[in-house]
């Protein structure tokens, strides 16, 4: 959340024909930017952090929330409620996304007294905690248990948080682009069929709540894939493969652009043009896969933390994106084949020595 100092700024006038006008001086103009840039700081406003628990060498949670204050990170999210890390929230002004797990979609789903329990130990009982989003599922696919069950679970959740006095916090699920079709170029971006079917009731309540839908975008996997170069995944000027989109003319100078442009484009065909995106997850591995290493993780990390501060997309120009970076910390708990062993890799810090893998900042 943007926060602004509360200084007073004097303005200085001159009269010329009667007319009072703001002086123009070039020095004044610089130190009242100075005064500006200090006091709205985008960057802590939009950036996140994934707190990630698959490895058997994470951090308490006690000492990661410390961790998240210590480098000031703003935001976290978690996948599932865990009650040592919400306990070590409590009163640390860090906004916060935590997933309903899949696995509990059908049973909430199901049992709106269910659903009333689940608010009620792993939200209301941390009124002191700052809850944003409820994230019902995480990547739900088509065919699981939890497709047919997802709608309604949400809509359960979200009654649950109005019955107990919480409608402020907002209920949404967390879907990824292999959800979507004919992304190149984005305008043409669509769901596809499979995925618009279960999805469709979803986008017509995120509507009429008005809440973000939450999307995980990595350009990592287009690099991976060869579909793009390295300098367009790492949002890195002059790449080779930027692009002008032919049915609307906008420019785009980066794979993540790309990416989420088409998913607000799907949006519009399916009657969510309104929604706002959230970046829920998106990062870069520093080891076990193609162009997986530290100096790309760094580039790319912070090249995303200073664009989604101040650009936008070329579809919503100027407006910040809400960005998860993914992750705190590697997680060797993750199952992998050596064809994904980069899947482990993607913290920023170290589990064992807590120390950043590369510079970064968060503020």
């Amino acid at each position: 959340m943007v926060r602004f100092k509360h200084i007073k700024i004097k303005y200085y006038f001159t009269k010329m024909s009667g007319v009072r006008m703001l002086a123009s001086s070039p020095m004044l103009l610089f130190l009242l930017s100075l005064l500006m840039a200090y006091n709205f700081d985008t960057t802590a406003g939009q950036i996140g952090v994934c707190f990630g628990q698959m490895g058997n060498n994470i951090p308490k949670p006690s000492e990661v929330v410390a961790m998240f204050k210590q480098y000031s990170i703003p935001r976290m999210r978690m996948y599932g409620p865990n009650p040592d890390a919400l306990n070590a929230l409590r009163g640390s002004n860090i906004e916060f996304i935590l997933d309903v797990p899949n696995g509990d979609l059908k049973r909430l789903a199901d049992s709106q007294a269910e659903a009333n329990t689940w608010v009620r130990d792993n939200v209301q009982k941390y009124n002191d905690v700052r809850f944003k989003y409820i994230s019902v599922g995480n990547e739900v696919k088509p065919g699981e248990p939890g497709a047919a069950a997802l709608i309604q679970a949400m809509q359960n959740i979200d009654r649950a948080l109005s019955a107990a006095g919480l409608s402020n916090i907002k209920v949404s699920t967390t879907t990824f682009m292999g959800a979507f079709a004919d992304t190149y170029p984005p305008s043409r971006g669509r769901f596809k069929d499979e995925y618009r079917n279960f999805l469709q009731p979803v986008i017509g309540f995120l509507v009429n709540k008005r809440s973000p839908l939450l999307v995980n975008i990595y350009t990592y996997f287009g690099y991976m894939n060869r579909d793009v170069s390295l300098q367009f995944a790492l949002l890195q000027p002059n790449s080779n493969n930027e692009f002008t989109d032919p049915n609307n003319q906008l420019r785009y100078l980066n794979f993540f652009d790309a990416n989420l442009d088409s998913v607000y484009a799907a949006l519009e065909k399916s009657g969510g043009g309104s929604l706002d995106v959230v970046v829920s997850e998106s990062g870069w591995p520093t080891q076990g896969g193609p162009g997986a290493s530290v100096p790309n993780a760094e580039a790319y990390v912070n090249n995303l933390r200073l664009h989604v501060n101040k650009n936008g997309s070329p579809k919503r120009p100027g407006k910040a994106i809400e960005t998860y970076i993914f992750a705190m910390f590697d997680e060797n708990g993750k199952q992998t084949s050596p064809n994904d062993e980069y899947e482990k890799y993607w913290g920023m810090f170290s589990p064992t020595t807590r120390q950043l893998k590369y510079g970064v900042k968060f503020n």
